[in-house]
């Protein structure tokens, strides 16, 4: 296909964002306007996932597979940098005669978000920081980013340090408002007859949840429920539960702060919903709409007290099921896939749906038959892994999550159908044990065929389990 026929790429990323923090998808208590008339444009992947994390910055990997369609292993220094050997889908798309725009987050290394857009504005190479003075770069053809180089500490190990590259503070507006003007901006100044890749990247709804007045106004925290697996603290040590996101909110949890940190949170997004509004009114504007492939997805779920824990540093679904929406051309409106995928599948799939071949280095799976036929199955199982201390595999009706903590092994096995917030352990019921034992046989594939022995985690699992 000549590249003047393909369609344009316009991906949403959000940080932080749950599968279940979107009101068409069946949240009735969050406003969300603009992404439910993506649901509506599109077709929702509701069983969309992350391969989990090696690292406490959860999303620094989980945005390393998104980019590389490789598995969570077979990243390089847990996706802080991208070898020249893994082909990125920006690379993939420049090849292909793709103009490629990028904005807002980057969590890989300056080199590799060189290597993947010839065009950018107000892009933050980091993991979290202030909304409202964003340290961002002007674009720079060289690819270089050294303009200035303060030092800032990485908040999930106090150990490392990261040198971080601005030209410049934006004080005073917020980071979704100035990634969403950004591209806003390249949009309106869009004329070449080439197609485009647009990755709009946000820092919402990640903490610190702050916004303008007038979204937090929208949620009173006392009318809003507590989830049904709120816990005052996780029952047992699962390998990280002094992690900074943990420490964001005092032990025992309380019922009223839980409700007040939910309400920041809807807040966020809600906002959040209103600057992707604004970029889908410009992409209408100017013309591109109807032949523009809008992708939205988020890094990584969050717990905010469900089983007692806050962050995303866990394999429960609250942190590891995230939000994936496909809507434009070609794509099926209104309609749900139920099939298990994981965020490294979209790259393979935006290659399918554009006709390009799919690089090698690439082990994401296509979702395009998922996407034009309901029935069909991307995966059976997945496979879902913690640093070196959890593991877990989880199938249509069961998931198994295991533990190993100083040498202490726990196990947990819940019935995704009847008890989808995960709260009756079935593991030690008689009548489950040939249920256990299967998932664990699955459970194996992680060392055999994923390579779980990268800095010492997968050792550390597997000797104790």
């Amino acid at each position: 296909m000549p590249a003047a026929q393909r369609p344009n790429i316009l991906f949403f990323f959000t940080d932080d964002q749950r599968f279940d923090t979107i009101r068409a998808l069946g949240n009735t208590h969050i406003s969300t306007p603009n992404m439910d008339a993506l649901v509506e444009r599109g077709t929702s992947f509701v069983n969309a996932h992350i391969m989990g994390g090696s690292s406490g910055a959860v999303c620094m990997p989980s945005r390393a597979m998104l980019m590389t369609g490789r598995t969570l292993y077979h990243l390089q220094d847990q996706g802080q940098h991208i070898p020249d050997d893994h082909r990125m889908l920006g690379e993939v798309l420049q090849k292909a005669g793709y103009i490629t725009f990028g904005t807002g987050k980057w969590h890989n290394g300056s080199a590799s978000y060189a290597r993947s857009f010839g065009a950018g504005a107000e892009i933050f190479f980091g993991g979290m920081d202030d909304h409202w003075n964003v340290p961002a770069c002007d674009f720079d053809p060289s690819g270089q980013y050294d303009a200035l180089h303060p030092v800032c500490r990485d908040p999930f190990h106090s150990n490392q340090v990261h040198h971080r590259q601005c030209d410049h503070i934006s004080f005073g507006k917020h980071s979704s408002e100035l990634f969403s003007d950004a591209a806003i901006d390249f949009l309106q100044s869009y004329h070449s007859a080439a197609p485009f890749f647009m990755y709009v990247s946000y820092m919402a709804p990640h903490d610190p949840r702050t916004m303008p007045q007038e979204y937090l106004a929208l949620y009173d925290p006392q009318t809003l429920p507590l989830p049904k697996n709120f816990l005052p603290k996780h029952p047992f040590d699962n390998g990280d539960l002094l992690t900074r996101d943990e420490r964001l909110e005092a032990w025992p949890r309380t019922a009223e702060h839980i409700r007040r940190h939910i309400a920041e949170y809807y807040a966020m997004i809600t906002h959040l919903d209103a600057q992707i509004g604004r970029v889908l009114t410009v992409l209408e504007q100017t013309g591109h709409a109807e032949n523009t492939i809008v992708v939205l997805a988020g890094d990584n779920g969050l717990a905010i007290g469900q089983h007692g824990l806050m962050g995303k540093q866990n394999l429960y679904h609250h942190s590891v099921r995230v939000p994936l929406i496909f809507s434009g051309p070609g794509i099926p409106q209104a309609e749900r896939r139920q099939t298990f995928c994981y965020l490294l599948d979209i790259y393979p799939t935006l290659c399918d749906m554009i006709d390009l071949p799919v690089p090698d280095t690439v082990e994401g799976v296509s979702l395009l038959p998922a996407l034009l036929d309901a029935d069909a199955t991307a995966r059976e199982t997945l496979l879902l892994a913690y640093r070196g201390v959890q593991r877990a595999v989880l199938d249509r009706q069961h998931k198994l999550i295991e533990y190993v903590v100083n040498g202490q092994r726990t196990t947990q096995l819940f019935d995704l159908h009847g008890d989808p917030m995960e709260l009756e352990n079935l593991a030690d019921r008689p009548s489950y044990a040939d249920r256990v034992a299967s998932l664990r046989r699955e459970l194996l594939r992680w060392p055999d065929e994923l390579d779980d022995t990268q800095a010492g985690q997968g050792e550390l699992f597997w000797e104790g389990f």
